[in-house]
């Protein structure tokens, strides 16, 4: 359940992603994922003002004349939204408003990205998990649907508090019946190896990844040995300050997740998570 301070906390963000989520905003969405609901048509001869990027290199290598694919667009897409609402998310050293921790703008970016589906009448599904599924929501596209993303984002689990990357995406493949968009939204603090699961997931779907994380973890104080509580275990023992900065670098993170094939960025709990989904968005329609 909720408490009082969230629920506020989840109004004032509700309204706030309605009023963001403006048409251009919702546009960007469109010409960032325009491409995943392409279905494949036919390869045809090259003719002057097609978009080279379409090119089809075995074909032309083959009959030494250039050809391009051609593809018909699925009128709807389906955006699978995957959230973390383990322990370590809960974590936050105020972002720019002082109050900011990595679930808030975990649920800030689901909603956006709902709401952007939603306008464009694309369907919108969500799972969310700790060391367990939480919650799953089948693909819908009604206006309630984003409420209740931005809820399950803020939910906290009475059992659950590890986090189970792998499980959650073996557990979204055996939903996804169709092409989808899938956007995971994580620190990617996992306890299980979860490479093959979203390396296979990111073969079938266009896979988005956004790595959620805090200043204190990038740059914690080097004030030495500290008694330190693991969200999700309880655990309490003393770790150097000192060495911490390499454990939770956001560049290997970001490294290892774009090997496997995947579009990753990482959102600080100090940035605007609508601007950051906007560059997002273009950089995605540049590399199309």
């Amino acid at each position: 359940m909720l408490t009082p301070d969230e629920l506020k906390q989840l109004k004032r963000l509700h309204i706030q992603a309605g009023r963001r989520v403006d048409s251009p905003f919702a546009g960007e969405y469109r010409s960032a994922f325009r491409g995943h609901g392409m279905e494949f048509e036919e390869v045809r001869p090259y003719v002057p003002g097609d978009d080279v990027r379409h090119i089809d290199w075995n074909v032309t290598a083959r009959t030494d004349v250039p050809h391009v694919k051609e593809f018909r667009e699925e009128r709807e897409l389906c955006l699978q939204l995957v959230l973390d609402v383990s322990g370590s998310v809960t974590f936050g050293s105020g972002g720019a408003d002082g109050r900011t921790d990595k679930r808030l703008q975990i649920a800030r970016i689901a909603g956006a990205l709902a709401y952007a589906a939603i306008r464009n009448g694309d369907q919108v599904g969500l799972l969310s998990f700790t060391d367990t599924v939480e919650q799953f929501m089948p693909p819908r596209k009604t206006r309630g649907h984003a409420w209740a993303v931005m809820r399950a984002a803020f939910e906290r689990s009475a059992t659950g508090k590890q986090t189970d990357l792998a499980g959650a995406l073996s557990s979204v493949s055996q939903h996804l019946r169709r092409r989808s968009v899938v956007c995971v939204l994580s620190d990617f603090h996992s306890g299980t190896d979860y490479q093959r699961e979203l390396a296979s997931l990111a073969r079938r779907h266009r896979v988005n990844c956004f790595v959620i994380h805090d200043a204190m973890e990038i740059t914690p104080p080097s004030v030495g040995l500290v008694e330190m509580e693991d969200a999700e275990t309880g655990e309490r023992k003393l770790v150097d300050t000192g060495r911490l900065r390499a454990r939770w670098s956001v560049d290997g993170r970001l490294r290892n997740l774009r090997r496997l094939g995947v579009k990753a960025s990482a959102v600080g709990t100090h940035e605007d998570p609508f601007e950051h989904l906007l560059r997002h968005f273009r950089r995605q329609e540049q590399a199309q």
